[in-house]
């Protein structure tokens, strides 16, 4: 039995359509069931920026619209998705001497600590999204777990910080405040996919998780069970596509079929097609791996890489991204379980499913949040979800 009182919703805002999609749990079990979701065109944005505030508004109703009318109650309150070429990471370090006098490390350290390495950044015009700790020191050795409770004289961090640019996430919000929508959280495009995408296996052997989109792709990298660094490229399908539109000289309707082989043969003989769009990806994989060489883990993430996002159907991409990146490579999770009436229909939707599951609903009907912020359980509800929900 599915319940319709208490429900969490995620809002993934992309360059190209809006997904809204609202959770629930299963009262019999206690397992997540999908209550509603509804998706638009969205009209006003380009490389995940906001250009036209009123225009994503208007878009962003539509979409909670159709999610209204499945679900039968309003949408007051939902986590938020922000990604686009202004998305991006910096890395701090900063120090503090311990302030107890039997040199006990207390959390008011720990904040102390990771305020300094804040106060290093030159984020001019940024904002603060995510604050990682991905290593400690104390007394100049590596600490491995929590400094809390040891015990030493200098503790010293160095943090990942996920930034976007301030306008863009206060034109975000300002959209859903135009929707009527009450934010209760903001998570980065690829914190979100990770979540749920990635296990913790994988992550602490090293992996990268790279997100097609159609007008910008993300790059994910993560080692010790920890996110390392972040970067946004501006490059997507909407580029395959366009490339195969001019080698054939058809509509781009048309060129997306062909990208997707649905149209082979004829008068697109696949040899042609082949060499079209492996251009393209390499130009993709390419800007990928001189990342990886800029952190130093170029052929060095044992877990390989994880391809998703609208671009990921591409034929032979597996192929394509192992060749170039010598790593292993394959696309994200494809679970043909069992289905209903609500389906995903392709990697695109995997971001609002994340933060419907990372949501607070409290604000709709008052429901205290049954996943939080615990990723294993986040994780665990979103493969039964995905059970209910894949063709």
């Amino acid at each position: 039995m599915m319940t319709k009182n208490n429900f969490n919703v995620g809002i993934d805002i992309g360059t190209h359509t809006i997904k809204v999609v609202v959770t629930g749990i299963n009262k019999d079990n206690g397992s997540p069931c999908v209550l509603a979701t509804g998706t638009s065109e969205t009209v006003g944005m380009r490389l995940g920026y906001i250009v036209n505030i009123d225009l994503v508004a208007e878009s962003l109703k539509k979409a909670i619209k159709l999610a209204e009318a499945t679900l039968g109650s309003k949408i007051r309150k939902a986590c938020v998705s922000i990604g686009g070429i202004s998305l991006g990471s910096m890395i701090s370090t900063g120090s503090v001497i311990i302030s107890r006098a039997d040199q006990e490390i207390t959390e008011l350290d720990v904040s102390k600590v990771l305020a300094i390495s804040e106060e290093n950044l030159d984020i001019i015009n940024k904002k603060i999204i995510h604050i990682i700790p991905i290593a400690y020191k104390l007394d100049g050795k590596d600490i491995h777990g929590r400094p809390q409770g040891m015990h030493g004289i200098k503790l010293e961090v160095k943090t990942l910080f996920i930034t976007c640019l301030k306008q863009n996430l206060d034109d975000l919000i300002t959209v859903l405040g135009l929707a009527n929508i009450e934010v209760s959280d903001v998570l980065a495009s690829p914190v979100a996919l990770s979540t749920i995408l990635l296990n913790s296996r994988q992550k602490t052997a090293g992996c990268a998780l790279v997100d097609i989109g159609a007008e910008t792709v993300s790059l994910s990298v993560f080692e010790n069970n920890l996110l390392i660094s972040l970067q946004v490229f501006s490059i997507g399908s909407m580029d395959i596509t366009k490339d195969v539109a001019l080698g054939f000289k058809i509509a781009l309707e048309e060129a997306e079929s062909v990208k997707l082989g649905s149209v082979i043969g004829g008068d697109f003989p696949k040899k042609k097609v082949d060499e079209i769009i492996e251009a393209r990806l390499g130009d993709i994989f390419e800007l990928v791996d001189n990342h990886l060489k800029r952190i130093r883990r170029s052929e060095l993430l044992p877990a390989g890489i994880v391809i998703t996002g609208g671009g990921a159907h591409i034929t032979k991409i597996e192929e394509i991204a192992k060749k170039q990146l010598n790593l292993p490579a394959k696309v994200g999770p494809v679970d043909t379980t069992i289905n209903n009436k609500f389906k995903i229909k392709d990697a695109s939707w995997y971001v609002a499913y994340g933060l419907a599951l990372n949501s607070s609903s409290e604000g709709n009907n008052n429901m205290q949040s049954s996943i939080g912020d615990n990723v294993k359980q986040v994780k665990g509800f979103f493969k039964s979800i995905l059970s209910q929900l894949l063709p």
